[in-house]
């Protein structure tokens, strides 16, 4: 496994009103975070605040295309981010215990944190299509290019880590400052990573690894047959 130090290329936040930061996700122009009781999204060029949106919104967050899908205790919430409107709602593969979300060629990726496992879920039905195993304790997830990659956080120690979508062998780490905590991650399609920063009210931006090229980056299709 190759291993690295993580590096932060921008803090965002801490924002007004906002104690803590779960999940995170990217639409493309905005960056959502959720906080507890609030959905909100954030200029990443400027860091400013443009929109919050009130609804439950208590670990990861997730983006489509077109809609949200939201973490809320022992469900997932798909909302329509234009008015805020809860669409549609499925049962979490973890019963409460779910941390990351992220959307990969029609299907939810979903962690499930002291289990330490990552979820395949059809979004219309909630059933768990595939399940990865995890060694360490499960926060955010997201997919770039092929590569899955999710967060850890264990007492006070936190990194990213790119995973074998087939087995779950961790494939590459990178190692976050002592004290920096990931609660949330998302990529925003390019060279970066955005990841909520728990209690500290924060998001930070990572720089996601070059690649030489494609061949060697040890994941494949992201999903089976059976999905949408």
């Amino acid at each position: 496994m190759k291993r690295s130090a993580a590096k932060i290329v921008r803090e965002y936040g801490p924002f007004p009103g906002v104690d803590n930061v779960g999940g995170v996700t990217y639409d493309g122009q905005q960056v959502w975070f959720a906080s507890g009781a609030t959905l909100n999204a954030f200029d990443p060029a400027s860091g400013q605040t443009v929109l919050s949106i009130d609804v439950a919104a208590h670990a990861g967050t997730a983006f489509d295309g077109q809609h949200l899908f939201q973490l809320a205790e022992d469900r997932i919430q798909k909302i329509d981010p234009k008015t805020g409107r809860v669409l549609a709602t499925i049962p979490a593969p973890g019963g409460g215990g779910d941390s990351g979300l992220a959307w990969a060629e029609g299907t939810l990726w979903v962690g499930q944190y002291r289990d330490r496992k990552i979820h395949q879920v059809d979004p219309e039905t909630g059933k768990i299509l595939r399940t990865i195993e995890s060694n360490r304790f499960v926060t955010g997830v997201t997919w770039i290019d092929g590569e899955l990659w999710h967060g850890t956080w264990e007492g006070d120690e936190s990194e990213l880590r790119r995973v074998d979508p087939r087995t779950g062998e961790v494939l590459e780490s990178l190692e976050m400052p002592p004290g920096v905590n990931v609660s949330g991650l998302e990529s925003d399609g390019g060279d970066r990573f955005f990841c909520g920063g728990g209690s500290s009210g924060k998001v930070r931006a990572v720089r996601r690894p070059r690649r030489v090229s494609a061949a060697g980056s040890g994941s494949g299709t992201p999903v089976d047959p059976t999905s949408k």
